[in-house]
């Protein structure tokens, strides 16, 4: 799976692709330089698990630039509350 991930400096996305096929999204906005918001997750049902998969691409980009996840979205907020190993990027932890 193909991930891409686009970002104007106030809100962005990170895309899934298989096989040419967009899969699925997660966009978020800037809260302010050292926050984000997960505020949608959009998976394709014919792609089981792209939503953590995308979940995972943005922890993983928030770990890099040392900014932390305000989850909105009900996808996100329930897997920062079943995946404690990820809450060191979740807002107010």
């Amino acid at each position: 799976m193909e991930i891409k991930h686009s970002d104007n400096g106030s809100k962005g996305s990170f895309r899934a692709f298989e096989n040419g096929a967009e899969a699925g999204i997660i966009s978020y906005t800037w809260h302010d330089e050292h926050t984000f918001i997960i505020e949608h997750t959009i998976g394709k049902p014919e792609f089981k698990g792209v939503g953590t998969v995308l979940l995972n691409a943005a922890v993983d980009f928030a770990r890099q630039k040392g900014v932390k996840i305000i989850p909105v979205c009900s996808f996100a907020k329930r897997m920062f509350e079943k995946r404690p190993e990820i809450n060191d990027v979740l807002a107010g932890a």
